[in-house]
């Protein structure tokens, strides 16, 4: 007994700083994720990437992850060398990849030697090419093809990060309030959406000048937005030194090693290739998975097309960077009182809840003041900071993960279709569609909170503990694959199904400005919503299989 009041893993504000940690560093890799995501106009404009170019290098941040197994190989990393160095090795590379991305749009980049060798090179690659799946193609910006290399070192280190992170979790909160801890994380770490879609155009845009409301597109800088993630990524990785000493200060507590006594031997793995619960839960969550993040990345842009924005008069408040900066803070009081209030109980509990709804209001008041996309969209995450911890609350002493699973879907499905053919019949009515998009938004925000608040932890349930990286790791090698696909599909289809932008940006008779707003987003969305009509089905079909085998999907994680 003296021993469990002794050790870190056992005190709430240690195993809560650990999260803390943990969470903050992947915060600031989903910033750089998306960083490009909401000037997705802007690098069409200055960069010359087409719909075709930016989803391709999108996609890009996944393809060594799925077709050099380089996820397999971090969970087996992590299996073998413990949380802690491989969090370490995990923020190490990310930062390498941002550094290459950052100079790949940078205007040192723009006429050097590297820039004709990426224009002459790398058109055609043996094998990939062939099979369709090469991270290249001839014509692509020698800017997007560096981009993407930079982008699969990152997304090598973002991915084995995740896993690590998820590991920890489980390390320092197995038997406790794991689903919390995790719902807890994500919504942290979502919140790196949120910052990325408010000040990712602000810092492109930073200095840039102004001719009556028309933005100088030669004084944009993108290179910025990306130079302020990579800044991001060496905070993440600091943060994930300090886990490293507070980590190993807690196996010299419990004589616990990285290496333990029942060490992870390649044969253990066969336990999860023979778990059908697993697969269940892989499949649902890469049908899931890529009908949310790859939506993100063309989100902005698809509500720039479907809402008839007006820019406010050059010089007022709504067009200082001032009101940047005021609505970020009231989105931080948003996300800070709606999580407090899980922790809080009768009278407080509403004065905060109260609080964060009032606030949520008026920031969506500004965005909708701001007349931006990016600061509309940027209220996805907020309903998530709220709910997630309530669920993963729940799943921790009520279970019903898998029936969370569906309605997450079903959450999904809707808000696409929505988006598909609700939001374009508002377009010329400014205040209408604001409203259909902010309503719409917050609902999927709140889908995306359903699933990972039951799926992750849940997973511990269908393997062995010993396997618990590796089984991460296949999940996102898996969920990778739809990663990889589904952001070069969009942008595939937007150029065949909008043949006379394409054609008006070919013969000059329209800017690439105006090219990049006017796309129909219609058939990309409803390969969206069809992604999440599967995966309510694969969790219909995984209850039924956890009624059978007993897996113990619906049960609380805590025991009493």
């Amino acid at each position: 007994m003296e021993k469990i009041h002794t050790t870190l893993r056992d005190s709430a504000a240690a195993r809560w700083t650990a999260l803390i940690l943990l969470s903050f560093a992947m915060f600031c890799s989903y910033i750089f994720m998306d960083i490009l995501s909401p000037i997705k106009d802007l690098m069409q404009s200055t960069r010359g990437w087409d719909s075709t170019a930016f989803g391709t290098m999108q996609g890009s941040e996944t393809f060594l992850n799925v077709f050099i197994f380089f996820l397999i190989f971090a969970g087996i990393i992590l299996d073998k060398l413990g949380v802690r160095f491989t969090a370490v090795l995990s923020g190490a590379v990310m930062l390498i990849g941002a550094i290459i991305k950052w100079y790949s749009v940078s205007t040192s980049f723009i006429g050097s030697e590297l820039e004709n060798w990426f224009t002459n090179n790398l058109n055609y690659i043996p094998g990939f090419q062939e099979l369709g799946i090469s991270p290249f193609y001839e014509g692509m910006p020698a800017s997007a093809k560096l981009a993407s290399v930079g982008f699969m070192i990152f997304g090598c280190g973002v991915e084995m990060a995740g896993i690590t992170v998820s590991r920890g979790i489980v390390k320092w909160f197995k038997g406790r309030e794991m689903a919390l801890a995790m719902g807890s994380e994500m919504a942290l770490a979502r919140l790196g959406v949120a910052t990325c879609m408010i000040f990712s155009p602000l810092i492109a845009k930073w200095g840039a000048d102004m001719t009556g409301n028309k933005l100088d597109l030669n004084t944009v800088n993108v290179a910025n937005s990306v130079a302020f993630g990579v800044i991001l990524l060496m905070i993440a990785l600091m943060m994930f030194i300090i886990y490293f000493f507070m980590d190993r200060k807690l196996d010299a507590q419990t004589g616990e090693a990285e290496e333990k006594d029942d060490p992870f031997r390649l044969r253990d793995l066969k336990g999860i290739f023979t778990s059908a619960g697993f697969w269940l839960v892989a499949l649902l969550c890469v049908l899931y998975y890529s009908a949310i993040f790859p939506f993100q990345k063309y989100a902005v842009n698809m509500l720039q097309c479907n809402i008839t924005f007006t820019a406010p008069e050059q010089g007022s408040f709504w067009a200082s960077n001032t009101v940047t900066f005021i609505q970020y803070t009231i989105m931080l009081v948003v996300a800070i009182f709606a999580f407090i209030s899980n922790f809080r109980k009768g009278t407080t509990k509403i004065v905060f809840l109260t609080l964060s709804v009032v606030s949520l209001i008026v920031f969506c008041y500004m965005g909708y003041m701001r007349q931006s996309a990016e600061t509309i969209f940027a209220v996805f995450p907020l309903l998530a900071v709220g709910i997630t911890p309530i669920l993963g609350n729940y799943v921790d002493h009520k279970g019903k993960a898998a029936s969370m699973l569906m309605i997450g879907s079903l959450l999904l499905i809707a808000c696409h279709l929505t988006f598909a053919f609700i939001l374009p019949l508002a377009k010329g009515h400014a205040i209408l569609g604001v409203i259909i998009a902010y309503i719409t938004i917050l609902v999927l925000g709140a889908s995306f909170s359903l699933v990972p608040a039951s799926l992750w932890p849940s997973v511990p349930k269908l393997v062995d503990n010993k396997v618990i990286g590796s089984a991460y790791a296949l999940i996102f090698w898996i969920q990778n694959i739809g990663l990889w696909l589904f952001p070069l599909l969009i942008g595939k289809i937007l150029d065949a199904t909008n043949p006379e932008v394409v054609a008006a940006i070919k013969d000059g008779s329209m800017s690439p400005e105006v090219a990049a707003v006017s796309y129909d987003y219609t058939i990309p969305l409803l390969m969206l919503a069809c992604l999440g009509v599967a995966a309510m089905i694969i969790g219909f079909i995984l209850k039924a299989w956890d009624k059978k085998k007993g897996y113990g999907l619906e049960l609380p994680n805590i025991k009493k």
